[in-house]
């Protein structure tokens, strides 16, 4: 897989923070780079790729870690 550009981590937001983070950060990548987020909890788990993909990004992998967050690499896509 490709490096990721840049990480974020949202473990300490609530939605709909946790997207609203999320998109801004997307807005500030170039296209076609890789992002890393990191979340908990559930709605942030289910919400965060949904909305990704809603506006067009890929979901490149959603793993589970060790310490009850989980790892989302989006692929940026657009202009």
């Amino acid at each position: 897989m490709p490096d990721v550009t840049a990480t974020l981590d949202i473990t300490r937001e609530v939605c709909p923070m946790t997207y609203v983070r999320t998109k801004l950060k997307l807005e500030s990548l170039p296209p076609d780079t890789l992002l890393e987020v990191l979340l908990k909890g559930d709605e942030p788990l289910k919400n965060v790729p949904r909305s990704a993909k809603d506006e067009g990004h890929d979901v490149v992998s959603l793993d589970a870690r060790g310490d009850g967050t989980h790892r989302l690499i989006i692929r940026k896509r657009g202009t």
